[in-house]
């Protein structure tokens, strides 16, 4: 039996095929968000309290981290589009991780481990942050970071675009604890 489908049919049915294919209309990909960055969906959502952050990440059986952006920086959307679009590396992050996504230039304010209320432009200055992409790491005890200078605070640090195999295994230094005994540099000739 011969099946007849009108131009109708077919024309509704390839719509609705490129719109869910398009960049940030799906569920897992990431959207643009209100300072013009694109942003994973499973993402942190916080009230901007650094501690609590940290503290909600560990119950979660979770480490912390602040990914820095740019409206406009072509690194940060590939981060987006090419590392986090490829599965086991948005697996492993999204099970491991919780990503608190800051704006280098914006004007949320953000409340530090020490106490202090802060843009993120700020913070980004406190924290020596110059570059987009960046990823800081925390220290999994925020009794220990309120006292410590800011960049004392990170265990390890990824900063600009890091291709997958590599953005990957900076995630898994930083989940082993392997910052503990080595650099990020001999972790990547040990996994070799």
């Amino acid at each position: 039996m011969k099946t007849h489908y009108s131009k109708l049919t077919i024309f509704i049915a390839v719509i609705c095929l490129i719109l869910t294919l398009q960049p940030g209309l799906s569920d897992e990909g990431p959207v643009l968000n209100d300072d013009g960055l694109y942003q994973q969906p499973w993402f942190l959502q916080s009230f901007m309290e650094l501690n609590e952050d940290l503290v909600e990440a560990k119950s979660n059986g979770k480490r912390f981290a602040v990914m820095w952006e740019l409206k406009g920086c072509p690194y940060c959307k590939e981060t987006h589009f090419v590392n986090f679009a490829n599965p086991e590396i948005k697996n492993f992050v999204k099970d491991n991780f919780e990503i608190l996504q800051l704006n280098i230039l914006g004007s949320k304010i953000v409340t530090d481990f020490d106490g202090m209320k802060l843009s993120e432009r700020e913070l980004a200055k406190k924290y020596e942050i110059r570059f987009t992409p960046t990823i800081q790491f925390f220290s999994e005890d925020p009794n220990i970071l309120k006292n410590k200078n800011p960049r004392e605070r990170e265990v390890a640090r990824a900063q600009g675009y890091l291709k997958s195999e590599y953005f990957l295994s900076f995630f898994k230094f930083v989940n082993s604890r392997s910052y503990e005994k080595m650099t990020f540099r001999m972790f990547l000739k040990k996994s070799s």
